[in-house]
């Protein structure tokens, strides 16, 4: 696969351009199977060869990109506006719901998981994983760091639900919610997210802009239209497998463009901080649902996230991050039906805003950092005024 992205949203285009280009330079073998394209921001007029009839060639407003596997249709929608805290107003209190690996299948839990957020309130992030677009029979494709060609620690879809996935990708954009990276092999342990270096998350964070920038090339799915994003601005963020390696993840997040890294295991409730210039978004220590003991705050049942909910409410409103494994191999559906339950219990709440990892870290952005400093000194049930 040859690609030569454009800058990822959030700083200076040309440096991001750049790094986003020496990501896809070090992979060129292994990205070697797609063809040369011109830049992938090349306009409706010279990919319209390469946009199916009604995918928005012949709309003036979008820009079908690449291989016409991504187009530009101008801001997302749902997106609120980031407003600065006034002296000695109280902070919103943020509840971030998120879900790994959303892959369409016979048991449709990405559509149910969109369908809950839409009916809870909520906007959300969705940790996709690279390997939930690339059919089995194209798994030689993938060129994962220390293993085989076309091996990962999950099964590899078939052609029907990475169909049904990308399907599922274009309406969860036009809800509202983010697509962010859940990297793709989810190797973990010795050889994997534990072991990479700094090089090795490089290739497979460039590998993941190639499996979505280029998934009709790489699928030979042309008759599907493309997804309404530009990925190369839309992702900003990630979580790694097994919330390892991350000591040399964030010098590769930060050398893509991210904003914020979600591979932090076990950190209290409190306001986030940023890691050489990245947000740090750990899943958290919470309260279980007996109030008795510490849990991490990943598939629980209801009454654990509502008692870590009141904690900060009443407390100093730090954010509270649920997370959901959509992973067609586990038991989901205790999960999901608690995330669900939780939204509709939370999101219509005064002063509640459920949101996600991109719109945290816009409005986390827009503050005085000094009020942050004063916020993240507090403990969780200390009252802000």
């Amino acid at each position: 696969m040859s690609e030569r992205p454009s800058a990822p949203h959030g700083g200076g285009a040309g440096d991001h351009r750049g790094a986003a280009a020496a990501l896809a330079l070090g992979v060129v073998a292994a990205l070697a199977f797609m063809p040369a394209v011109p830049d992938h921001r090349s306009g409706p007029a010279a990919s319209a060869a390469t946009s199916p009839p009604g995918a928005g060639a012949a709309d003036p407003t979008v820009t079908v990109l690449g291989d016409g596997s991504t187009s530009d249709t101008g801001p997302q929608p749902g997106q609120p506006t980031p407003v600065r805290l006034k002296p000695g107003e109280q902070p919103p209190q943020f509840v971030v719901f998120s879900f790994d690996a959303p892959t369409e299948d016979e048991r449709h839990l990405f559509s149910r998981t969109r369908t809950s957020a839409k009916a809870g309130g909520a906007e959300v992030t969705f940790f996709l994983r690279g390997v939930d677009l690339l059919p089995a029979s194209a798994r030689w494709q993938y060129q994962p760091p220390q293993h085989e060609a076309g091996t990962a620690a999950v099964p590899f879809p078939t052609e029907g639900q990475v169909r049904a996935t990308l399907q599922q990708l274009g309406r969860a954009w036009l809800d509202g919610d983010e697509i962010a990276d859940g990297f793709i092999g989810q190797f973990c342990g010795p050889g994997g997210a534990r072991d990479w270096s700094m090089t090795d998350w490089q290739s497979e964070i460039s590998q993941g802009y190639s499996m979505v920038n280029f998934w009709k090339t790489g699928t030979g799915f042309t008759d599907l239209p493309p997804l309404p994003f530009d990925y190369q601005t839309e992702l900003v963020g990630g979580r790694a497998p097994c919330l390892e390696g991350r000591t040399n993840l964030l010098p590769a997040e930060k050398d893509a463009g991210w904003r914020y890294d979600a591979g932090s295991p076990g950190d209290d409730q409190r306001w986030p901080a940023r890691i050489d210039g990245i947000w740090n978004f750990p899943l958290q220590r919470i309260p279980d649902a007996s109030g008795t003991h510490q849990v991490l705050s990943a598939n629980q049942p209801p009454q654990a996230y509502l008692n870590a909910f009141d904690r900060v409410y009443h407390g100093t409103r730090a954010p509270l991050v649920i997370d959901t494994d959509l992973d067609p191999r586990h038991d989901t559906g205790p999960g999901l039906q608690a995330a669900g339950a939780t939204m509709k219990e939370l999101c219509h709440r005064d002063g509640v805003r459920c949101v996600s990892f991109r719109q945290l870290a816009d409005w986390l952005d827009a503050q005085d950092p000094a009020v942050l400093d004063h916020l993240r000194a507090l403990g969780p049930t200390t009252t802000t005024h």
